[in-house]
């Protein structure tokens, strides 16, 4: 089975940016996973407490699986925006028809 010659290499110009983005995302949310893990370790009692039938623990770890899906929508969102804008193609597999 021959799959054809490999897609030509582009220079990607929305590296930087790209990286950029990646690391403010990281930062906030690391900020916001200390956050959880300084409250569990100095107050764990606040932990302990109802939010109706859940305790803030599992209310607050839901909340971080919840800001990293967000944050991964949103990093894929505006990352395909400026693909896009700098002319890079939506699939470069090299298939031909």
């Amino acid at each position: 089975m021959e799959h054809g010659p490999p897609p030509e290499l582009q220079e990607e110009k929305s590296e930087g940016f790209k990286a950029k983005l990646g690391l403010i995302m990281v930062a906030f949310f690391t900020i916001v996973y200390f956050a959880f893990i300084i409250l569990a370790i100095t107050y764990p009692q606040a932990m302990a407490n109802d939010v109706g039938s859940l305790n803030v623990a599992v209310v607050y770890g839901f909340g971080i699986i919840i800001v990293a899906i967000i944050q991964a929508l949103i990093y894929n969102f505006v990352c395909s925006r400026r693909e896009k804008r700098y002319g890079v193609a939506e699939d470069d597999g090299g298939e031909t028809d």
